[in-house]
């Protein structure tokens, strides 16, 4: 099965990403995941099958272009991130068809993004809440106190005022803004995770340890009771669809203040999905079908700290020498389509009917199961699986594509490593392999399948791992080349490899729309020139 995300707004959320990553294999989904960026250089889109750039999210244009795009790529659940798009999504549903979209009714958003309104809807669930003001010269409460925008997110000109003076610095400084007594104690956030009806799958309290910039560094996960029943009020006032994060502070007498809600992934909530709540995973079987129950089985008192790491978006100059070069196999060092018709020769030797070949390549160009299509015309279906045994066991007819040979032997010369990595059945793939004389043309040969299975197949990275490790070269120096975006170029990208798409022409996966420019090649030729 096979399903497709689009995140918008993905900006630094790996995290996130690679959570849905794992939760498909957990789950054996085919899935594929899009970033929307209106730059294009979010690190997130390094961990994306696919990249779509958009206008500015408080554009006209912005719900128009995000709609097609959920259209032309047949995406199934648009995912939010930020706070910015939340409200002009939640409005506009109904533009995008087909594609689920993981958001909260308008009316609830609203009252996320007015800090009135907010306190106001804690008040209305039995919740405890600081009081608002929101004009400083109203302000009668005792000092700190704390003043933020009315409709801000990740503590972006959110301060402490310490005396009235520094309130009304503050003040003039913001704008349109609410003022609350500052509640000394501990702070917590609470990621919540609940279905299409708005009934909680997950509802998970955590410590916030160490913050920056809003964003939580270090937290431990606390399964508080008393917190999550009242969580649990909030959520039946909320009715959220998917993610939602509460943040709260709980005093010395153990009163918990309530002081916000976002109704889209926190940026910590990776941590309670690596604690046991899985909202990644509930949300792919919401698409399947499945009606997932609520779950505590989470690992409380875990702690998790987090770090940072750097993916590289643009080469730039490149200065440093390539010392190793990595080739993909099928449509990039030899054609696929000539393996093919090889093997409907050899299942036409074996049906004895030399008409066979011409009838079963038709058959493939016009994208149907060949064998099948053939069998079932010549009312022989039994014979299936002796077809496919001798279609993928055969010893191929194939050769390299022109100047292949001597392009890696000028790489040789220049005492540069060579290497293939390449998916698919290890029979066929050695038949291959050897039937081209690459076993002494190259280095190294990895088939991703003989690893442990087609899990291990691209965009996995442990292919390349091995491979760095087997050479002892920093990834910086080394390249691969590939003819498919849709899986060949993600692990080299994140890795921090160069890469290159081979534009091909006689290729099955032509696809070029995911390749930036400056990597494609259009012959193997230009190899010689790029590295040097």
């Amino acid at each position: 099965m096979e399903l497709r995300i689009l995140f918008t707004g993905i900006g630094r959320r790996v995290e996130l990403v690679q959570a849905y990553r794992q939760a498909a294999l957990s789950l054996n989904v085919n899935l594929k995941i899009y970033g929307a960026d209106m730059a294009g250089t979010a690190p997130a889109l390094a961990y994306c099958d696919a990249t779509r750039r958009v206008c500015a999210m408080n554009d006209p244009d912005y719900i128009t272009q995000l709609a097609e795009i959920c259209r032309q790529d047949n995406i199934d659940l648009l995912i939010p991130t930020i706070d910015t798009d939340l409200l002009v999504l939640s409005q506009n549903v109904d533009a995008f068809q087909d594609t689920k979209v993981l958001i909260s009714a308008p009316d609830k958003i609203a009252v996320c993004r007015d800090k009135n309104h907010t306190a106001d809807f804690f008040i209305s669930c039995d919740c405890l809440e600081a009081k608002t003001v929101n004009d400083y010269r109203e302000y009668a409460g005792s000092f700190p106190c704390f003043i933020k925008p009315k409709d801000g997110s990740s503590s972006i000109n959110a301060f402490k005022a310490e005396d009235a003076e520094e309130l009304a610095l503050y003040a003039h400084q913001i704008g349109d803004y609410v003022i609350q007594p500052f509640v000394e104690g501990t702070e917590y956030t609470v990621d919540a995770f609940c279905d299409f009806d708005g009934k909680p799958i997950y509802i998970t309290p955590r410590i916030r340890l160490q913050v920056r910039a809003g964003e939580v560094l270090k937290t431990q996960i606390k399964q508080d009771q008393q917190i999550i029943e009242e969580s649990r009020r909030i959520i039946e006032g909320f009715k959220p669809i998917g993610p939602i994060t509460i943040q709260l502070i709980r005093n010395d007498k153990g009163e918990d203040y309530f002081i916000e809600i976002n109704p889209r992934y926190g940026g910590g909530s990776p941590l309670s999905m690596r604690a046991g709540a899985r909202s990644a995973e509930a949300a792919l079987r919401l698409l399947m079908g499945e009606k997932p129950e609520f779950c505590d089985v989470i690992d409380n008192n875990a702690v998790y700290s987090r770090f940072d790491q750097c993916v590289c978006i643009d080469d730039g100059d490149i200065a440093q020498p390539i010392k190793g070069v990595i080739f993909d196999l099928d449509d990039t060092l030899y054609s696929e389509k000539q393996y093919v018709r090889s093997g409907y020769r050899a299942v036409a030797a074996y049906l004895n009917d030399p008409s066979a070949e011409e009838k079963l390549w038709q058959h493939f160009e016009e994208k149907k199961p060949a064998i099948d299509a053939y069998l079932e015309e010549i009312g022989m279906p039994d014979k299936k699986n002796d077809c496919l045994q001798i279609y993928r066991e055969h010893l191929p007819q194939v050769s390299l594509y022109e100047g292949a040979e001597q392009v890696i032997l000028d790489l040789k010369r220049r005492e540069i490593k060579i290497g293939i990595i390449t998916d698919g059945r290890p029979d066929g793939q050695r038949n291959k392999i050897k039937a081209l004389g690459l076993e002494k043309l190259v280095d190294d040969i990895i088939i991703t399948d003989e690893l442990g299975g087609i899990q291990f197949r691209k965009p996995n990275d442990i292919a390349f791992r091995i491979m760095q490790c087997r050479w002892k070269l920093p990834f910086e120096q080394m390249v691969y080349i590939g003819d498919n975006p849709a899986k060949d170029f993600q692990a080299p990208k994140q890795l921090g490899m160069r890469w290159l798409c081979y534009d091909n022409p006689d290729g099955l996966y032509r696809n070029h729309d995911e390749a930036e420019t400056q990597h494609v090649i259009q012959s193997l030729d230009e190899i010689r020139g790029w590295i040097r």
